[in-house]
């Protein structure tokens, strides 16, 4: 429940509070003194469209505070509007999104004004309000419904994707298949760009390389006297003092490991000058053969590795258009049988639907002539859509006919404001008890009714309170008598400022309010006396 509200700022109002309580919350004031501004101002808190306009003349900002408990929780709702157009909202001083609010709020507080039957008339919301009264027994077949209403969606679109997917791929198939052939016929080997690359350097480098080895092995091994020659008679005087130290020991060892590389370095030197001997046509072929691979490359991938994958990637996807009208029919196969298990489920949560309906019709018809409505006529008509939905096949409408002779017609063709406030009611009445909304408000939705009605309306409103915190602003005492608690909102001007405050009234003050209310700014004790009269019969 709304335990405090807080405004500052806002509209024609500087700032006021507000202690709110469980059961018939009542606010009564003069026309004009702001009393729908209070309820503007709690449906900002709660979520609504804010609007620099809210905010009061000569200010830059307008905030609405409010403390709500719920299910042993306690909320600090804080909304601001600045004349920038920066809104912020916070929930327990974390700063929240309108969306986050307004989901927040919507389990919260419920609120209703003289044309705002949205809910109601909404055909719509029909079906969920047929679900709700008695969700106890629905709720399981129309999860089910839900679910397969989820897979038969899936698979409709897998098999829509598919379709549009083999359109495009008949057209690619051909392009796809040459690429294919193209990579496959070049034959890649994984690194062998590096490779040829390499050996292309070699080739365009030959004589070069042929000449160099030639005259190094030359010198090293054939020459007069040459490299080695000369180290193995390094090698031998060496070899004839190394036994008159260690240290002439160690050089000879070193210089005769020398002699051993050097005469290794001969062999490879010789095999390589033999070996290097290249025709143009190995110098042609290597060419060529990077020739494709860049080419290949240039087209589709920037290592041959990446060729590679494309390859791959090129072979599944032409196995997918080959394999398409198999995947096909498997998809067709299931959404089938997926929707025989469907069209059941729909038909078996219609029937709990049309069980739940006539039954909320005869507590809808019962409250109906208790809100003197003795010749209307309530039902709620069922056709099947040509479509599955989440929420199955049933298209639900209320119908309505309030005066004898007359045609039942859809709820949203009632004109009367004080009948859909009645209407509305009977539905609170029986549906408020399982929305598991603890906090519902009216703004003035007796208007168009008076008399009797107002005191069934009243009465009406008194019962809802016994199961939630009702917070209800009317301009007729046949309601106000009913209060649990009252309030009365006033105005007042000085030379430059308007002001509103809300006040909580004693018994005495309720008696005198209520007084006002029926007799105006001149109160008799007539007027006292009927004002508690009322009071003594609301109870």
């Amino acid at each position: 429940m709304i335990r405090h509200v807080r405004i500052k700022n806002f509209a024609i109002i500087k700032d006021a509070e507000i202690e709110l309580h469980d059961g018939l919350n009542i606010i009564t004031g003069e026309t004009g003194s702001g009393k729908s501004i209070v309820i503007q101002a709690v449906s900002l808190a709660l979520g609504s469209r804010a609007d620099a306009g809210f905010i009061r003349s000569g200010c830059q900002k307008a905030t609405v505070q409010m403390i709500f408990d719920h299910l042993d929780k306690e909320y600090i709702i804080t909304r601001e509007i600045s004349s920038s157009g920066k809104n912020i909202c916070r929930v327990n001083d974390d700063i929240v999104t309108l969306g986050q609010l307004s989901r927040l709020c919507g389990t919260l507080a419920d609120i209703h004004g003289q044309y705002d039957h949205q809910s109601l008339l909404n055909p719509e919301n029909h079906i969920k309000m047929v679900d709700l009264y008695r969700k106890e027994k629905i709720s399981e077949s129309a999860e089910a419904v839900a679910s397969l209403y989820e897979e038969y969606s899936r698979l409709s679109g897998e098999l829509s994707r598919l379709d549009s997917q083999a359109a495009r791929d008949r057209r690619e198939m051909d392009f796809m298949a040459y690429e294919l052939k193209e990579i496959d016929e070049a034959r890649l080997v994984a690194g062998e760009d590096e490779t040829l690359e390499e050996q292309l350097r070699l080739l365009q480098n030959s004589e070069k390389i042929y000449e160099s080895l030639a005259e190094a092995y030359r010198l090293s091994s054939e020459a007069e006297p040459s490299i080695l020659s000369s180290l193995k008679n390094v090698t031998q005087l060496l070899s004839q003092v190394s036994s008159y130290s260690q240290e002439l020991s160690d050089i000879y060892s070193r210089a005769d490991g020398l002699y051993y590389d050097l005469e290794d370095i001969c062999s490879s030197l010789r095999e390589c000058r033999d070996s290097a001997v290249f025709s143009p046509q190995e110098l042609d072929s290597c060419i060529s053969r990077l020739e494709t691979i860049n080419h290949l490359k240039a087209k589709h991938g920037k290592t041959v590795e990446e060729l590679l994958e494309y390859r791959d990637l090129l072979d599944q996807r032409l196995s997918s258009i080959e394999n398409a009208d198999e995947i096909r029919e498997r998809l067709e196969k299931e959404k089938k049988q997926c929707e025989e298990k469907l069209l059941k489920a729909c038909e078996a949560l219609s029937l709990e639907r049309k069980a739940s309906a006539k039954s909320l019709e005869e507590k809808i018809s019962a409250e109906l002539s208790q809100l003197s409505f003795n010749d209307a006529k309530f039902s709620i008509s069922f056709e099947k859509s040509e479509s599955f939905s989440p929420q199955g096949t049933d298209i639900v409408e209320f119908l309505i006919s309030t005066n004898r002779g007359e045609p039942l017609k859809p709820l949203s063709r009632i004109a009367s404001g004080g009948e859909m406030s009645r209407i509305m009611l009977a539905f609170k009445k029986i549906i408020g008890d399982y929305d598991d909304i603890p906090t519902m408000i009216f703004d003035e939705i007796d208007s168009g009714i008076s008399g009797i009605a107002a005191s069934v309306v009243g009465r009406k409103l008194s019962e809802i309170a016994k199961s939630h915190q009702i917070i209800c602003i009317t301009h007729l005492p046949q309601i106000a008598a009913f209060g649990d608690y009252n309030y009365r909102i006033s105005k007042t001007s000085d030379e430059s400022m308007t002001y509103t405050t809300v006040e909580p009234l004693s018994e005495e003050e309720k008696i005198e309010e209520i007084a006002r209310l029926l007799g105006g700014a001149n109160i008799t004790e007539t007027t006292l006396r009927s004002a508690r009269e009322l009071i003594e019969a609301s109870v």
